[in-house]
């Protein structure tokens, strides 16, 4: 490398730590690690200035010859841009850091709200009676709000499911874990992939075909549903097994519906006639049923917007 070249890295290197965080010092003491997923790991904190507890996500994001990918700035971007909405569906971003760690590779560290419980924790400790209908319509709510915004600044989020859905104090929904999801590839995803997260993954991403917002239509059906029933909707062990459990309720896709050039056979499931959430979950009303019957279609195009969602008449009634 050459001088020039290496001044030249320095000062973008300067130029995007300026970026990042205007240049301040980090002043977060860590405490314990909360969660380990596919884009990071996540910490619970201390801000040595005011003594409150924080989330911070760590991601490691190797360099290009220019330095920080585009890519990764534009998602910084838009990070801050949603944090000046401060959506009360969308866990509040206080800070965004950088840190060079070597010559190929930036540390970035997201500095969040801390919320002590999320909706899997909500739904374990449910009892018998299971959660008042009221309250699985108002998170249901709350839930496709936090997804139209996200959807109307053209983000994915990806991994919906209750670990990522935290609970504030007042009884509140916010979406967590959605910063810098698109940075990173498919592929790498489904080699960080755990068991867990196939239970809310739509047939598409399964099938490994071209998807879009409306996978995450998919994954909040089947957390609406686990609210009502206070168990997984479908608890697959495996990519092949999570699909078959999904066409219990879909029905086997016919040979037109099939995805072209896959390895895996349509023949290898068998046939299997369409059915309503309702059998599955017995506990949803007349309304419920209807739109998660629409949510959960096998056609990702038949799908409606979380838009539309919200104007469905399940949350314009008395829950049943």
């Amino acid at each position: 490398m050459t001088s020039k070249h290496l001044i030249k890295q320095q000062q973008q290197q300067q130029q995007q730590q300026q970026t990042f965080n205007d240049g301040k010092p980090f002043n977060y003491e860590e405490l314990n690690v909360i969660g380990t997923g596919a884009y990071g790991t996540v910490y619970r904190a201390r801000d040595n200035h005011s003594g409150k507890i924080v989330a911070i996500k760590k991601i490691r994001i190797p360099l290009t010859d220019n330095g920080v990918p585009m890519s990764t700035l534009r998602e910084i971007a838009l990070l801050n841009q949603l944090n000046s909405s401060d959506h009360p569906n969308i866990v509040k971003l206080f800070e965004v850091c950088q840190f060079l760690e070597s010559e190929s590779q930036l540390l970035v560290l997201l500095v969040f709200e801390h919320l002590e419980q999320d909706l899997s924790d909500l739904i374990e400790r449910l009892p018998k009676t299971g959660m008042p209908p009221t309250t699985v319509q108002r998170l249901a709510r709350e839930l496709l709000t936090g997804v139209d915004f996200l959807h109307s600044h053209r983000i994915i989020h990806r991994d919906l499911k209750p670990q990522n859905l935290l609970i504030s104090s007042q009884g509140h929904l916010k979406i967590a874990d959605f910063g810098l999801a698109k940075t990173y590839s498919d592929f790498e995803m489904k080699l960080t992939s755990v068991v867990v997260t196939l239970w809310y993954r739509a047939p598409e991403v399964l099938l490994a075909q071209t998807y879009n917002s409306s996978v995450d239509i998919w994954s909040a059906a089947c957390i609406i549903a686990e609210m009502f029933s206070r168990k997984v909707l479908f608890p697959g062990t495996s990519e092949a097994n999570q699909l078959d459990r999904i066409f219990e309720l879909t029905g086997r896709p016919t040979a037109q519906q099939w995805p072209k050039r896959i390895s895996l056979s349509r023949e290898h499931f068998p046939l299997r006639l369409a059915k309503q959430p309702k059998d599955l979950c017995p506990a949803l009303c007349e309304y419920s049923n209807d739109l998660l019957a629409q949510m959960l279609s096998y056609d990702l195009r038949l799908r409606p917007t979380a838009l539309s969602c919200l104007e469905h008449e399940y949350f314009q009634q008395e829950p049943i």
